[in-house]
């Protein structure tokens, strides 16, 4: 694995020069924590002897590459979240990449028209609900949410999150700015407390009694039911796929881009085609409770036990250019406060 130490070691000794390819090896900055990628970079090494070298990222991807510039060792960028992805291809930290592969494994809808990122699962944007307190479709579409009627009964995280800001410009791009911030208003006013925690957290909170629905994506599900701990928040509540009015259910992905500097770009590609392959596909899948993405694959037996949906066929990239003006409504209705 390469470290923060080693790439600064790489940048003091290559001044201006860029760090050199090495032919069996890829290199990957990554927003996930590596245990939930070695299944996937296991078998990549197993099929092709490419070594993957996984730096794990908190937060400031962007800033590290602009750091280092044509010097940096990262092949791949792998983030959640269509807001990061784009916010790496705006920064013109990434290229373009064409592969006929890529073409047959991506629906439109889940790549960036130019090439510049690729999806490799989708996660639903969906509501918990208390099985005790919440009739079955008593909640159907993501407008509902601002209704009245759940005053005081929902629970979320931050409105600010890159998860909630997607789903606010899907709002956005299906009803425009003003319906927009009406909604957020609406939902605002239902909060049963100030929005606090992540996806998990809000769960807990409807097992405890201090709501009735929230807001959390579906992968979530099986993480908790996999924790001894969170077994009994999970088992209080099912899950609702909401759709938009005339449109579907609000998806977000995990995707992946070759970066600009790219020392080891075929192998880089390699990996790209592999990750988005249906054998690649279905291990992502399992392992992380997420939708594949490639034609003939299908999600692991308990996520399919969640029940069916139709997504929402929406650019992500129509989305991402919204999330400036989400973030703003959102300040501007003071969700968080």
């Amino acid at each position: 694995m390469f470290t923060p130490f080693r790439t600064a070691a790489i940048v003091a000794l290559m001044g201006s020069v860029a760090a050199p390819a090495i032919a069996d090896e890829v290199n990957l900055y990554s927003y996930r924590q590596p245990e939930l990628l070695k299944p996937l970079t296991d078998a990549f090494t197993a099929e092709t002897g490419i070594k993957v070298n996984v730096a794990h990222l908190d937060k400031g991807m962007v800033e590290r590459l602009q750091a280092e510039g044509d010097r940096s060792p990262a092949d791949l960028v792998f983030t959640v979240d269509i807001s990061r992805l784009a916010a790496v291809v705006e920064a013109g930290l990434t290229q373009p990449v064409e592969s006929e592969t890529l073409r047959a494994n991506v629906p439109d809808a889940y790549h960036d028209p130019d090439g510049h990122w690729w999806g490799l699962t989708t996660r639903a944007r969906v509501i918990y609900a208390s099985k005790d307190r919440v009739a079955e479709d008593e909640i159907t579409t993501y407008e509902d949410l601002a209704d009245p009627k759940w005053e005081g009964r929902i629970c979320t995280r931050s409105g600010t999150h890159p998860y909630n800001v997607a789903l606010a410009s899907a709002v956005i791009h299906h009803h425009g700015e003003e319906a927009a911030r009406e909604w957020l208003e609406g939902v605002k006013s239902n909060l049963a407390r100030k929005p606090q925690g992540n996806d998990r957290a809000q769960v807990k909170a409807i097992w405890a009694g201090e709501c009735d629905i929230s807001l959390g994506n579906t992968y979530y599900m099986g993480k908790m039911l996999e924790d001894e701990e969170q077994q009994e928040w999970a088992n209080s509540v099912r899950i609702a796929f909401p759709t938009f009015e005339n449109a579907g259910t609000h998806v977000n992905i995990s995707g992946v881009a070759m970066t600009k500097a790219a020392p080891n770009r075929d192998n880089a590609l390699k990996m790209m085609e592999f990750l988005t392959s249906p054998k690649a596909q279905e291990i992502y899948a399992e392992a992380n409770y997420e939708y594949p993405i490639a034609p003939g694959t299908e999600a692991e037996e308990l996520v399919k036990g969640w029940g069916t949906f139709t997504a929402d066929d929406t650019n992500l990239m129509d989305l991402a250019a919204l999330r400036s003006d989400a973030l703003k409504l959102i300040e501007t209705v003071d969700f968080d406060g």
